[in-house]
């Protein structure tokens, strides 16, 4: 499916930051902050890091704690133990008027009753910010995400992609240090989502604002993000750039969550993983785990190859098990030992297509360069 290309934002902006320096304080630190209800964890002991006029994410499923942690640098919870900076000052236990962050809700909450104009300058007023300074910032933050044309029309009147940029123009108008984004894009259909990855993205580059954006979608913190923290019960398990974490997992759960992993299991022994019932597979780089360990050998379908293998590679004879067309990719499951199994993508281009596609039952090699997987304790 292809949509219309997207026009990058025109249009006068606030001027944008110049590039931090090494003495400069990072937008937000999390000092050992913990949120505990009772005796349950919703986010433990966890430090954090984002540097000024980067956009980072907060990735995990529901209950890791990535929206409680949003909600510890906005002021709306507080933590149970440790300290919220803001470019260096200690704002714990203030309250999110006192704090320099807005905020973009999944809900967007725009007032119904006000014109998009006066949705976009409500907070401003309410700061007792002049009229002719208020007339000037609201006309440029519309223009800014493409919304000028449509200053007196109502929120309900516009598509959910434009009610999106409303908010956003709300929360960037007040010019805040830091902008907090609460999984804004869930209520969009996919192609719409897509479409507002990229512009948001171009929004946040053009006003060189810091972005902290949580979401539990894989492909829209790849797309979007700096930096990715992933989280998993309360706790960060990687943070990295988004190749870091994609291609270079620190455990399973990092592995299995940023996308599809096969993950193999094994035990780690001369170098090698021996496959319950099954081959023995030699590996790239050397791991830090002790001989005899339980492992995973974990390698991306994409990186599978099942035909014009080079030298080198790991090759593994297994059986087709099953077959799923899916217009540009096919992916073939294939059983190396019984009950284990791994999902192999093939791009259908005029190179790689078939008549005669593997079938149920058929043997097949599948192969993948060593430096492709990683074996995790």
């Amino acid at each position: 499916m292809t949509s219309a290309p997207v026009q990058p934002p025109t249009g006068p902006a606030a001027p944008r930051p110049a590039a931090p320096g090494p003495e400069d304080p990072p937008a937000v630190r999390l000092d050992r902050v913990s949120r505990r209800y009772g005796d349950a964890y919703a986010v433990r002991d966890l430090s954090l890091d984002i540097a000024p006029g980067e956009f980072f994410s907060l990735l995990g499923p529901s209950g890791c704690g990535k929206t409680t942690t949003l909600r510890m640098i906005g002021g709306f919870a507080d933590p149970t133990d440790g300290a919220v900076l803001l470019g260096g000052q200690d704002v714990t236990g203030l309250p999110p008027h006192l704090r320099d962050v807005n905020t973009v809700f999944q809900s967007y909450a725009l007032f119904d009753h006000l014109s998009i104009a006066d949705n976009v300058a409500f907070g401003l007023r309410r700061k007792g910010v002049g009229r002719a300074e208020i007339r000037s910032r609201v006309a440029d933050m519309l223009d800014l995400v493409q919304l000028d044309g449509l200053a007196d029309r109502r929120p309900r009147t516009l598509s959910g992609g434009q009610r999106q940029r409303v908010a956003l123009a709300r929360a960037l108008v007040n010019r805040p240090q830091v902008l907090l984004l609460d999984e804004p894009l869930a209520a969009l259909d996919l192609r719409l989502r897509r479409r507002m990855q990229v512009e948001l993205k171009q929004i946040q580059r053009e006003i060189g604002i810091t972005f902290v954006f949580v979401t539990h979608d894989q492909d829209e913190a790849l797309t979007m993000s700096d930096r990715v923290a992933v989280m998993e019960e309360g706790r960060i398990a990687q943070c990295g750039t988004p190749e870091d974490v994609y291609e270079r997992p620190a455990n399973g759960f990092v592995a299995s969550f940023m996308g599809t992993s096969n993950l193999v299991p094994g035990v780690f022994r001369d170098g090698r993983v021996h496959v319950d019932g099954g081959p023995v597979l030699p590996v790239g780089e050397r791991p830090d785990i002790a001989e005899g360990g339980r492992v995973h050998l974990a390698v991306r379908p994409e990186k599978i190859w099942l035909s014009d293998f080079e030298p080198g590679m790991t090759l593994a004879d297994g059986v087709v098990r099953e077959t799923v067309y899916s217009g540009a990719t096919t992916t073939y499951l294939v059983e190396l030992a019984p009950g284990v199994s791994v999902a192999a993508l093939e791009q259908n281009t005029d190179r790689s297509r078939r008549e005669d596609r593997w079938i149920g039952g058929e043997p097949v090699t599948v192969g993948w360069r060593p430096e492709h997987c990683l074996v995790l304790d």
